[in-house]
């Protein structure tokens, strides 16, 4: 057998591709011996939208009662040959549009027309009308081609290899795939919401340093950076402008966290954190549920979503539930009496198979137990309120009992999407659960929090009676878009190396 005959179907594929490669390169070669082959002076006045909707329900009656020039340019996605006429269709950023071509119309440009790829960017002048199926196009008067493409367009994205290719070369996947561009345009309209609904609620929009000597906020090991300039360890931020007297700020900003890839989990993700004075965490609760319904209304149309073949009710009141209240509903035979005895729950973590460290107090272990038997069952919305005050350093000790710390998370189909809290403003508190982190920390709890002695020293000048939240937008629009993986939201999600 020769090494042709046994070369594999990928080697084929590869040597196909190469050969096409190899081919657009002598066309671009001849486009440089006739002159400038990326011209940039072509300009156009309509979009393929902007046509549908101005003259998609005209007739052809009205066409030819009414000519109109447009001048159009996209990529070429289809063409057609049919002797001496041709048609093509070309998509631009807002949809797509025919174009019809005449040998006779067009001259000598027809001919080098038809050896031009799909994949090349073209420009085309002409009137419009309506094919025998109804078609809006345009008659192309005047046609150039603008840039010459090198690499063939893919002709199927499905299957596991080119997931992982959609995801490296998002560009091409935005050439190919509608659905993928919807996805980005939706998650466009997201962020555009919140920020008209925080707006209007009186919120200022802030920018604050992305990287920060000191990281704060969620649980999660830090990302650490090195910043040349400063010679030393860079962080994340943690805010202290409700002290300064801005009592309603938000920020929508990059956090990077030093965690594993995963469908859930990108290094590089987009938070929305905001903090509002003179409330508490219930207040945030009801926003964040009006919240969640107006874009429910805006990207579906309805306050049924659709995810993943569940559907989820954001119409109805969202379940408020406490942390304890969930572990002793899905944890069968637990003592809901003993929910803050230390050796009990060690007892109960080692029957789930949940390992436990020396220093990890009644709190710790609770949530433990939530994580592993409660969380991933919380699927219709769901505000779970109540959180030990071991594991909210940041958080208000509840007045009635100060185990517990004034905290929701809020789930949706097992996905923690938000977390809020009435804030801790006693310095002389905070700096003592600092230290406790701290020594969590050097116990080798990488979760714990660094102590942050210019937070304390904030506390000390005055923080009104405030609540923060904390909402994952990548995790918002995967629900809004129906979307499995966080690789799907992010225009260029972080790849181990090829």
């Amino acid at each position: 057998m020769s090494d042709e005959q046994q070369q594999s179907p990928a080697a084929a594929a590869s040597a196909d591709e190469n050969h096409l490669i190899a081919e657009r390169k002598a066309k671009l070669e001849r486009l440089r011996e006739q002159g400038q082959p990326f011209p940039n002076d072509f300009r156009r006045d309509a979009s393929a939208d902007e046509l549908h909707t101005g003259y998609g329900d005209r007739t052809t009656e009205w066409l030819d009662a009414h000519p109109t020039r447009v001048t159009v340019a996209g990529r070429m996605m289809a063409k057609r040959i049919m002797g001496k006429a041709s048609f093509a269709k070309i998509t631009d950023r807002s949809g797509s549009i025919q174009l019809f071509l005449q040998q006779a119309a067009l001259g000598e440009i027809y001919d080098e027309f038809k050896g031009w790829d799909v994949g090349d960017i073209v420009g085309a002048a002409g009137t419009l009308f309506k094919t025998r199926t109804g078609e809006l196009s345009v008659k192309v008067e005047k046609l150039r081609l603008l840039v010459k493409s090198l690499r063939p367009l893919p002709d199927k994205w499905h299957g596991l290899a080119d997931v992982e290719q959609r995801y490296r070369q998002r560009y091409v996947d935005l050439i190919v795939s509608d659905e993928s561009r919807a996805v980005f345009r939706t998650r466009t309209s997201i962020v555009q919401y919140l920020r008209r609904f925080l707006d209007a609620l009186d919120f200022m929009e802030v920018e604050t340093p992305m990287l920060q000597v000191i990281p704060g906020g969620a649980v999660a090991k830090p990302f650490v950076t090195h910043h040349n300039a400063l010679d030393q360890q860079m962080f994340l931020r943690l805010k202290r402008l409700v002290v300064g007297g801005f009592e309603r700020v938000y920020e929508i900003n990059r956090n990077f966290r030093n965690e594993g890839l995963s469908t859930r989990h990108n290094p590089e993700f987009t938070m929305l954190e905001l903090y509002q004075a003179y409330a508490d965490y219930r207040d945030l609760m009801d926003m964040l549920e009006r919240m969640f319904q107006g874009i429910a209304d805006m990207v579906c149309g309805s306050r049924k979503v659709e995810y993943q073949g569940a559907t989820f009710d954001f119409g109805a009141a969202f379940r408020r539930v406490t942390v304890e209240d969930l572990v002793v509903h899905f944890t069968p035979g637990i003592d809901r009496t003993r929910l803050r005895d230390v050796e009990y729950l060690r007892g109960e973590c080692g029957k789930l198979g949940i390992p436990v460290k020396p220093e990890d107090g009644a709190g710790k272990l609770q949530i433990e137990i939530f994580e592993k038997t409660a969380e991933h069952r919380l699927l219709q919305p769901t505000f779970v309120y109540a959180y030990p005050a071991e594991v909210s350093p940041l958080s208000r000790r509840n007045d009635s009992d100060p185990f517990l710390t004034d905290r929701f998370e809020f789930f949706v189909g097992g996905r923690e999407i938000a977390n809020g809290f009435s804030e801790l403003n006693d310095a002389e508190d905070q700096a003592a659960r600092f230290r406790e982190q701290v020594a969590r920390k050097s116990g080798g709890d990488e979760e714990a929090m660094f102590y942050d002695a210019d937070y304390v020293r904030a506390l000390e000048y005055g923080l009104p009676p405030t609540a923060g939240l904390g909402i994952g937008v990548d995790r918002m629009v995967m629900l809004f878009t129906d979307m499995p993986s966080i690789r799907d939201v992010l225009l260029f999600p972080h790849m181990k190396p090829e």
